[in-house]
């Protein structure tokens, strides 16, 4: 069997001692928007992976859009995420932390009646996830042009506060149908200024946001996650390999840690083109590239091997799984995630996975 998952991988500054990833999870589990001590376990508890991304983390109030979400816009969040990397620090792992602003995906319930943010007044056919429970998603207003610059301070700000933290990097969320996303694609984004219309100026947020953050950090310091067939959301785009081709090749212009992308929806109908696949934005990227999307042992090892991706991303095998590299490399047993308890709760079905003997 290859070895290309438990290969070292040199990622910016950082010495990854094995390519499996901690993908980014929404737990649920920050009461008040604060981290707290039972966070600090979670993530210790899964230090061997290579590398540790924090469960996406809104960069300013006007960003939240999920109950019991982490922040790292105040002094209390920052301080109290502290205890998170130290933890994570002290058994030898690394640990990025996710930037986060969920754009339209929010509701009025969270910002004292106020209306959601978006590029365009759009709103998303579903359901926001409130603390009444699920309510349809409201009309969100379109973010004014002169508002925009804010947005990019935000993650500029919210960046030297992981910086503070003692987070070894971040990793900007422009996935899933978030805000960023939202100004990417055209389904979501109907503007006519500079920061609509074109594959250009779509794209044109997620690169001020990058600069921005890149600014306060060392090179290779900062990732970048996008997702370009997932219809998560409401999302579509019209021309999805030539927008995502765009922003890869945009972003290869930063001296970035890696380019992450999930794999989340290609299977989905006419999420996108037929011929869009992902070895498209593999050759036009030339950095360190992590995909993510339901991979086993065995499909990791092949995509490290064929040049596919330099790391692997695993998402509910490594909630349920604290050693997960342990396990991989031996060939032990899974656990099984236990979906009721993926959202919310205590420390039932998130510190209390059992891991391997080791004597």
């Amino acid at each position: 069997m290859s070895t290309g998952l438990f290969t070292p991988l040199k990622m910016g500054p950082l010495e990854l001692p094995n390519r499996i990833v901690m993908a980014p999870l929404t737990r649920n589990r920050a009461p008040g928007c604060v981290p707290n001590s039972l966070m600090a376990e979670y993530y210790r508890q899964r230090a061997s992976v290579g590398l540790i991304v924090t469960e996406a983390s809104q960069v300013s109030p006007q960003g939240v859009g999920y109950p019991a979400t982490p922040g790292i816009h105040s002094p209390e969040q920052t301080e109290a995420w502290k205890a998170v990397t130290g933890a994570v620090h002290e058994a030898g792992g690394r640990i990025f932390l996710q930037l986060w602003h969920v754009g339209r995906i929010s509701h009025p319930s969270y910002h004292d009646g106020i209306l959601t943010v978006a590029p365009s007044a759009i709103a998303p056919k579903g359901e926001a996830v409130t603390y009444q429970g699920m309510q349809p998603f409201v009309k969100p207003r379109a973010l004014e042009i002169e508002e925009i610059p804010g947005i990019v301070e935000d993650f500029r700000r919210a960046a030297a506060n992981a910086r503070a933290a003692g987070f070894d990097g971040v990793e900007i969320h422009g996935a899933n149908g978030y805000l960023i996303d939202q100004f990417l694609r055209d389904g979501s984004n109907r503007r006519s200024d500079e920061y609509g219309g074109s594959i250009e100026n779509r794209a044109r947020l997620l690169l001020e946001v990058t600069e921005a953050v890149a600014g306060e950090w060392i090179d290779g310091c900062v990732g970048v996650r996008l997702s370009p067939w997932q219809p998560f959301n409401d999302m579509a785009d019209s021309d999805p390999q030539a927008t995502f081709s765009y922003a890869v090749q945009a972003l290869a212009g930063y001296k970035l840690a890696y380019l992450h992308l999930t794999e989340m929806g290609r299977d989905a109908p006419g999420a996108a083109g037929p011929d869009f696949e992902p070895n498209v934005l593999r050759e036009a990227w030339p950095g360190v590239l992590i995909t993510n999307g339901g991979y086993d042992r065995a499909r990791a090892d092949d995509a490290i091997a064929e040049g596919a991706a330099d790391a692997v991303a695993f998402g509910q095998l490594c909630l349920a799984n604290p050693d997960l590299p342990q396990r991989l490399r031996t060939g032990a047993p899974l656990n099984t995630p236990d979906p009721a308890t993926f959202y919310g709760g205590d420390a039932h079905g998130y510190t209390d996975y059992p891991v391997l003997a080791t004597s």
